[in-house]
C-alpha cells in the first residue's frame, strides 16, 4: 500500500511539472525551429563549447582603427526569441537555441574576415565562412552605430544565410572614427595621393582607381587579400604555356624523325630527291625527281 501511495504522488509531481513547462514555455508564443541541425545535442552542457562549434577557417588578423582594437578578445550577447545570438569583435559571431530540445542549433553564422569601406570611411565588418547552409556558408554583415556603451543591439536575416548585426559603441561616435586614410601606413597613404592625382588628372579610369585602392587596402590587411588565387591562377597558366611548348618539343621531334626515315627510304630504293631547308621555319623539304617508285608500271606520259 505504501509503494503505490509513492508511485501515485511520483505520478502527481510530474504531472505539475509539465503544465508548469506548458504555461510559461508552451504559450508564450510560436516557437522557431531550426530546420538545420550541426548535429546531435549541440546545446550538451557536459560538452565544451569549443567542442560543439567547428570553424571552417581562423579569423583574419585584427584591422582597421586602431581604438577598436580593445575589443578584440571580449563579446557581446543578444537573445531574441529562442535565439541567443553572440557577437565577438574580431573572432565570429555565434548563433544559440535557448530550447529544451534534444538537437538544440548552436552554429557559426561567420568568423572575422574583413572590412567593408566607402568614401574613405569603416562602414562595417564582415564574418564569412560561417556554417554550411545548403549550397552556400552562412555570413554576417555588422554595422558599427555610436551609442553611450557597447552592446550587441539587433539582428536580423535579410536573405537566407546572410545576417545583419547592429553593434552600438561609444568607440565610432568621433566624426573622424572610422576613416581609413589614418590607418595606413605612410608608403600605402603616398600610393593613395599618387592614385588619386592620376584620377585627377584622368589618366586611370575610375575601375582603374578602385582596382588600386582595392590593393592598397590589401596590402594593409583590411581587406581579404586575392592575389594568392590570382598568384595561383598565374601558375597554371604558367604550367599549361610549359606544357604546350614541351608538346611541342616533342611534335617537332617526330616530325625529324620521320622526315629522317623517309630520306632512308628513299636513298635505299635509289630515288633521287633534294633537300632544301628553310631557315625562317627550320624546316627541310624533299623533292623527288623520278614520280615513279621501283616496281611502278605506269604509263609515263612522254608527249
Amino acid at each position: 500500500m505504501r509503494c503505490f501511495s509513492y508511485r501515485v504522488a511520483h505520478l502527481m509531481s510530474l504531472c505539475f511539472v509539465c503544465v508548469y513547462l506548458f504555461i510559461n514555455y508552451g504559450s508564450a508564443g510560436k516557437m522557431k525551429i531550426v530546420e538545420e541541425p550541426n548535429t546531435f545535442g549541440l546545446n550538451n552542457p557536459f560538452v565544451a563549447q569549443g567542442s560543439r562549434l567547428q570553424p571552417k577557417v581562423t579569423p583574419a588578423p585584427v584591422s582597421g582603427p586602431v581604438h577598436l582594437h580593445q575589443l578584440a578578445g571580449k563579446c557581446f550577447s543578444l537573445t531574441e526569441s529562442t535565439y541567443k545570438y553572440e557577437f565577438c569583435p574580431f573572432h565570429n559571431v555565434t548563433q544559440h537555441e535557448q530550447t529544451f530540445r534534444w538537437n538544440a542549433y548552436s552554429g557559426i553564422l561567420g568568423i572575422w574576415q574583413e572590412w567593408e569601406m566607402a568614401n574613405n570611411t569603416f562602414t562595417s565588418m564582415w564574418m564569412r565562412d560561417g556554417d554550411t547552409c545548403g549550397n552556400r556558408n552562412r555570413e554576417t554583415k555588422v554595422i558599427l552605430v555610436c551609442s553611450t556603451r557597447s552592446k550587441l543591439a539587433q539582428v536580423s536575416e535579410p536573405s537566407t544565410c546572410v545576417y545583419s548585426l547592429t553593434f552600438e559603441t561609444p568607440l565610432v561616435c568621433h566624426p573622424h572614427s572610422l576613416l581609413v586614410y589614418p590607418t595606413l601606413k605612410e608608403e600605402l597613404q603616398k600610393e593613395w595621393d599618387e592614385a588619386e592625382q592620376a584620377r585627377y588628372e584622368g589618366l586611370i579610369t575610375e575601375q582603374g582607381y578602385n582596382n588600386l585602392l582595392k590593393d592598397i587596402f590589401e596590402d594593409a590587411g583590411l581587406l581579404k587579400s586575392r592575389k594568392v588565387k590570382v598568384k595561383v591562377q598565374e601558375a597554371a597558366a604558367d604550367s599549361a604555356r610549359q606544357n604546350s611548348l614541351e608538346k611541342c618539343k616533342a611534335d617537332y621531334q617526330k616530325l625529324r624523325e620521320e622526315t629522317e626515315r623517309l630520306r632512308a627510304l628513299l636513298t635505299q630504293h635509289n630515288i633521287p630527291f633534294t633537300s632544301e631547308t628553310n631557315d625562317a621555319k627550320g624546316t627541310v623539304s624533299v623533292t623527288v625527281k623520278d614520280q615513279h617508285l621501283r616496281g611502278d608500271n605506269g604509263l609515263i606520259d612522254v608527249q
